[in-house]
């Protein structure tokens, strides 16, 4: 890392002064989502992500020519936090003055691997000790909304109105999106889920649900045949609960315990992906999908 910006530091200099006055920059899908709705309607701003759309969760990703040359020109970078970008020490050395707004700021965290909360955290002191997908709890999104819009009312004070606008409607929305999902999840006679990787906790923490299992820590590794037989008998202990594939990955192995075990199989998306075009409402209209998958798949 320290090679790459030493080798581009001259270009991103020439960029930076060549830059838009207000560009924001965003880590990946989420937040992307997220800052398209508190800019909305408000113009001359450019909002640009360093992941693609389609590239899911952070797990791997490493910063690219490309991605310095964006950051470069941005007045703000807006990042999910609680550990999901793992690079954010080649931006503090490449851009020691660029705001970053982390949204996982108040955000109580789950751990990874463990069903244990954390109280609230300072800034980056427990990046790889967290699940990061603080998103799916739409009480988490609100207050993810929050810490964006104070960053970009920072940022961009002249639009502070506007922001601040479409922050409170947003908030709004995404409290009854979470009054609907308490409600509605509430009396399900079956709780117990088995997850492809560790997306749900967060959802499963504030809807009432149990993840009684996990197919794989790391959505890219191949489990081994004896892994595959440890979970066949983990699922069949468990009484055959429903096995929840995302869209993102390949679900061989899912696939392989529910022909072993009798489990059904269904889709749940984590909202890491999606058309960069996207209704503004599209991580409403998700989470309302993942209620209908849920309430079919539980029993409700």
């Amino acid at each position: 890392m320290k090679k790459l910006i030493s080798l581009i530091l001259a270009t991103l200099m020439m960029t930076s002064a060549l830059a838009s006055a207000e560009t924001v920059v965003t880590s990946f899908y989420p937040i992307h989502l997220f800052a398209r709705n508190l800019l909305d309607g408000i113009d001359g701003i450019e909002i640009a992500s360093l992941a693609e759309p389609t590239s899911g969760c952070l797990h791997d990703y490493q910063l690219q020519t490309g991605d310095m040359k964006t950051l470069a020109r941005a007045d703000v970078f807006l990042i999910n936090g609680a550990g999901m970008e793992g690079y954010l020490e080649g931006v503090f050395e490449a851009f020691p003055s660029l705001p970053v707004v982390d949204a996982s700021q108040g955000v109580t965290l789950l751990e990874d691997c463990s069903d244990h909360r954390h109280d609230d955290h300072d800034d980056h002191d427990h990046e790889h000790a967290f699940n990061a997908h603080i998103w799916l709890d739409a009480e988490n999104a609100a207050l993810m909304i929050a810490n964006l819009a104070d960053g970009l009312i920072a940022a961009l004070p002249q639009h502070e109105a506007a922001i601040a606008a479409n922050r409170d409607a947003y908030v709004a929305r995404l409290a009854a999106l979470d009054a609907e999902l308490t409600a509605a999840l509430g009396d399900l006679p079956r709780k117990d889920i088995i997850t492809f990787h560790e997306a749900f906790p967060y959802f499963a923490n504030a809807y009432g649900l149990h993840v009684a299992a996990v197919i794989t820590r790391d959505p890219d590794d191949a489990l081994s045949p004896r892994q595959l037989a440890e979970l066949c008998k983990t699922v069949q202990a468990l009484g055959a609960p429903p096995l929840f594939v995302e869209p993102q990955y390949e679900d061989m192995a899912a696939t392989t315990i529910s022909r072993e075990t009798g489990a059904p199989l269904f889709t749940l998306d984590p909202i890491v992906t999606g058309p960069a075009d996207a209704p503004l409402a599209h991580y409403e209209d998700a989470m309302r999908q993942n209620l209908a998958v849920l309430l079919e798949a539980l029993g409700g």
